[in-house]
């Protein structure tokens, strides 16, 4: 079909006339004519009822008139969005876990705007699970969230890539009147209070696996506050409620400002991957791919 078919329908409408229509599209009578006549072969149907003296325009046509010009109007739409078309000014939908839209995405953003400017995000928090069904389903154009250093890559098809934005890791904090609790060796009384994590949340999985003590209520004697949300952890512990794990990349300025003291270097620290998905197909996530990723860690 042509373009140009629905804009002569359109002014055969508003001028009811066929003289006065081709008059007004700058071509003569018998080839606007024929334009009407392509346009019936098209759609298989005639618009015109043609009698023995006159022309006139069928009900069917008249009646769909509202239908016809909101048809232009999408089409034009469409061809300027493709024939401008820049990346750069696109809405990418990420659907990312709670703990990395805290602690790295703001970076992420900020190296993004540099490259592209216009670029808007949409947020999607969720747990790592929901995290993933939403990207499947092709709810997110992207998926951003945290890896345990000792798993594999989440086992996404070839249609995926990934890349690695950095490495960060759980570190446990104490804050508030805790702090003043911490010996000269490095530890801390064995009935410290804890804020942990669930088993079943990921970094409660992350923490557990590791053995690692005050991380989740199995290896703790006196859990507080338990919650998946670092966000929440961070700011019970910094009151002093109980020790805590949290990604570094979010308790670094505490821990420099010493309003956080880190107990790493008594009960270790958990390695983390941040990782960053982007369907092969989607030319903005993989423009921000090649932009996040570290060199050499996109796949």
């Amino acid at each position: 079909m042509d373009m140009q078919w629905l804009e002569d329908v359109l002014v055969l409408l508003e001028e009811d006339n066929l003289t006065r229509a081709a008059a007004r599209r700058n071509i003569t009578q018998p080839a606007f004519s024929r334009r009407i006549r392509s346009f019936e072969d098209w759609l298989g149907v005639d618009v015109l009822e043609r009698g023995t003296n006159r022309i006139d325009i069928s009900p069917s046509l008249v009646s769909n008139e509202a239908e016809i010009r909101a048809l232009v109007t999408r089409i034009r739409d469409l061809r300027g969005k493709i024939a401008h078309f820049n990346p750069a000014s696109s809405t990418v939908s990420i659907a990312a876990q709670h703990a990395p839209v805290f602690s790295t995405f703001p970076d992420m953003a900020l190296r993004a705007k540099q490259s592209f400017p216009a670029v808007k995000f949409r947020l999607r928090a969720a747990n790592l699970r929901d995290c993933v069904t939403m990207f499947l389903r092709g709810d997110t154009n992207m998926l951003l969230c945290y890896e345990a250093d000792s798993a594999a890559p989440l086992p996404f098809g070839e249609s995926i890539r990934r890349g690695l934005w950095g490495v960060d890791y759980l570190v446990p904090v104490v804050g508030g009147p805790l702090r003043y609790t911490v010996k000269a060796n490095g530890e801390i009384p064995a009935l410290t209070p804890a804020v942990v994590y669930p088993e079943d949340s990921y970094f409660g999985e992350v923490l557990s696996a590791g053995e690692r003590p005050y991380g989740t209520p199995r290896h703790c004697s006196n859990p507080v506050c338990e919650t998946a949300f670092s966000s929440g952890i961070k700011e019970l512990v910094l009151k002093g409620i109980g020790i805590g794990w949290l990604p570094y990349s979010m308790a670094y300025r505490e821990i420099e400002n010493g309003d956080l003291i880190s107990m790493g270097d008594t009960f270790g620290k958990e390695p983390l991957n941040v990782a960053v998905y982007a369907d092969v197909k989607d030319e903005t996530s993989m423009s921000l791919l090649d932009t996040w990723s570290l060199k050499g860690t996109s796949r």
